[in-house]
């Protein structure tokens, strides 16, 4: 199942105070905005003025036949066409650039407080959401308040003008021209709606399209294991047709609107000629006037089109605009107060190698939950009480069936939520009342699921420390025993990683991202299923190099292998946000309770296991390993 939810809603009308705010990113660039103005009315000034040029020369041959002098008239028209031609360059020009420094601007800003917001307002946002944000809805708004502006500019200029020049030239003629517009709006309001909704239509199924194709990619190995081919090929037959029925329509719905606005056109026209003809024998109306008023008639319906269009899109656009601006307006949930915010400004002003960058001590020798309390979601508490002491160099191994609470206690110990209830304390200070981004910057996470970027090996540890020397991340890499395979790759250091890390195997990009978290030199030290998804020998390596982690930090380690933790400082058996047990691995093996049973119990079948790969295995590997 692909969601659609995400596609454009059509509005009735304009939100024209939605618009004034996403116009509000355009007034940097006033220059480029009285630019685009200046060209779009000069524009539509140099399209009238043609018609009124071809006046003037039928009627100067009428009037002198052949001694008609056209110097001063191919002159004018020179003049008009160097002015149009200059004035659609420059309106290119500016409403290009307009559009390109709109969008990275409302992109940048996106961009910068999607880094600001904490981890709970992405909870509910899929990551297509926020990537649709920065990429189709930024370009949308940019594109619309630059071309968009442009054409309206230039449309109802136009037709102000040839409205008014018909009028002037001959009131009757001019309001029997313009008789067909009211019909021409009618028809291009309904035909427009129709059309966008046919268009959103289309490129909603070429989403899901694209969506099954991709999806179908990467599970082809699942498909083939389950014989899935026919039932994947009749889905993506249902999706291609609904696509192909939005999409004949779309083409029919053009088909009919185009021919109309043209025969609206050649009514209009031949009404000039019927009306006009009959002046012109009358002799009440010259030739190259009645010229004008067919040049008029046809040329009067592509502003209206234009603009209708543009209003339409603006519709069509809205949702863009509101889905953009809702996300500027989010404000942090997690930020720093104004009292930290003051010290930060203080210590930018007056800096103390002394003083972390809020005013306070710079080191983390203890870590307090006191009292805590959290929930997701208000109905539904996670952690109830929590009560921990921490000091530096100490590691807190949290056990536990899942669900129970562990990886909430480490996101709230690197604060990417805050306590509903209770508080956390650093150095016994209120962690609130801590900067977020020093504090933040004093923590090191490895995941279970470890993510690299594309680039080198070398990039991507020094990813942890931008500064760091080479010597500085070969150190690192060093002391988690990552160094050795490194260097056993042909080009070392310098070996590309791939996307997300795919040149790698697991365990190596383990190594790699414990190498990227301890160059960063972190206070805090957080393990989440780190070793969970690796074989045994790569935990051994990784083991090695814990040591050399842990020592003076703040260590907590989620572990779904009980034996990487025996080492442990306390040992924290956690179920529905409560300590059910404390002690070393020692203690509460002796206390022959929940956490004995959990280590028996793992321990027992990670046995079973081992003995049955061993009668599994080929005689030549028994063989071997006997000798």
């Amino acid at each position: 199942m692909h969601d659609t939810s995400q596609v454009d809603a059509v509005s009735d009308k304009l939100d024209f105070s939605l618009w004034t705010r996403v116009f509000r990113h355009a007034l940097p660039y006033r220059r480029h905005l009285i630019t685009l103005a200046v060209a779009a009315v000069v524009i539509a000034f140099c399209d009238a003025s043609f018609a009124l040029l071809t006046r003037w020369a039928m009627d100067e041959v009428v009037a002198t036949g052949k001694n008609t002098d056209f110097r001063l008239i191919a002159g004018a028209y020179f003049a008009m066409i160097t002015t149009f031609s200059l004035s659609v360059w420059i309106f290119i020009n500016a409403a290009g650039t307009l559009s390109h420094n709109m969008s990275h601007d409302i992109r940048e800003e996106c961009f910068r407080r999607i880094q600001e917001l904490e981890f709970a307002y992405f909870d509910h946002r899929p990551t297509g959401w926020l990537i649709s944000r920065l990429t189709s809805d930024c370009d949308k708004l940019g594109r619309i308040i630059a071309w968009g502006s442009l054409d309206l500019i230039w449309s109802s200029c136009l037709v102000s003008t040839i409205a008014i020049v018909l009028v002037v030239l001959h009131p009757t003629l001019g309001l029997l021209v313009l008789s067909v517009v009211p019909a021409l709006i009618w028809i291009s309001l309904i035909f427009q709606r129709k059309l966008l909704v046919s268009s959103r239509e289309t490129r909603r199924f070429n989403s899901m399209i694209t969506a099954s194709f991709a999806e179908a990619l990467q599970g082809l190995r699942t498909t083939k294991s389950l014989v899935r081919e026919e039932a994947n090929l009749r889905e993506f037959q249902r999706l291609s047709s609904q696509m192909y029925d939005v999409s004949l329509l779309n083409a029919m719905q053009s088909a009919v609107y185009i021919p109309l606005v043209l025969t609206l056109g050649s009514v209009a026209a031949g009404l000039a000629l019927w009306y006009g003809g009959g002046s012109v024998l009358a002799q009440t109306l010259t030739l190259g006037t009645l010229v004008a008023f067919i040049f008029y008639a046809g040329q009067f319906f592509h502003p209206v089109h234009q603009m209708a269009q543009t209003l339409i899109q603006m519709q069509g656009a809205q949702a863009a605009g509101e889905r953009v601006l809702s996300l500027l307006a989010t404000q942090p949930g997690i930020c720093d107060s104004d009292d930290v915010r003051e010290r930060l400004a203080a210590y930018t002003a007056a800096p103390s190698p002394e003083l972390a960058p809020d005013g306070h001590e710079p080191d983390i020798q203890s870590l307090t939950f006191e009292h805590v309390d959290f929930a997701y979601t208000a109905d539904k508490p996670v952690l109830r009480d929590f009560n921990l002491h921490v000091q530096a160099g100490q590691t807190i191994a949290l056990v536990g069936a899942s669900g129970g609470g562990k990886s909430t206690i480490v996101n709230l110990a690197a604060r990417f939520y805050e306590p509903t209830a209770g508080r956390i304390l650093v150095n016994g200070r209120d962690l609130r009342e801590r900067g977020l981004l020093w504090y933040q910057s004093n923590l090191g996470i490895v995941l279970q699921g470890p993510h690299l970027f594309s680039g080198t090996i070398r990039d991507n540890i020094r990813y942890g420390r931008l500064d760091a020397t080479d010597e500085e991340i070969e150190a690192a890499a060093r002391s988690v025993n990552a160094d050795e395979f490194i260097r056993a790759l042909e080009h070392g250091y310098e070996t590309e990683v791939g996307e997300g890390g795919n040149a790698l195997s697991t365990g190596q990009k383990q190594l790699v991202s414990f190498a990227r978290a301890l160059l960063a030199n972190p206070r805090i030290f957080i393990m989440d299923e780190a070793t969970s998804s690796i074989d045994t020998e790569t935990e051994q390596l990784i083991q090695r190099g814990l040591q050399a982690i842990f020592r003076g930090r703040i260590s907590f380690v989620i572990a779904h292998r009980l034996s990487t933790i025996r080492r442990a400082d306390r040992i924290l058996v956690i179920e529905k946000g409560r300590i059910l047990e404390s002690g070393t691995h020692a203690e509460l093996m002796a206390a022959r309770s929940h956490y004995h049973a959990l280590y028996t119990r793992q321990f027992e079948s990670e046995r079973t296991e081992a003995i049955l790969e061993s009668e599994n295995a080929p005689p030549v590997a028994v063989a071997t390993a006997t000798a």
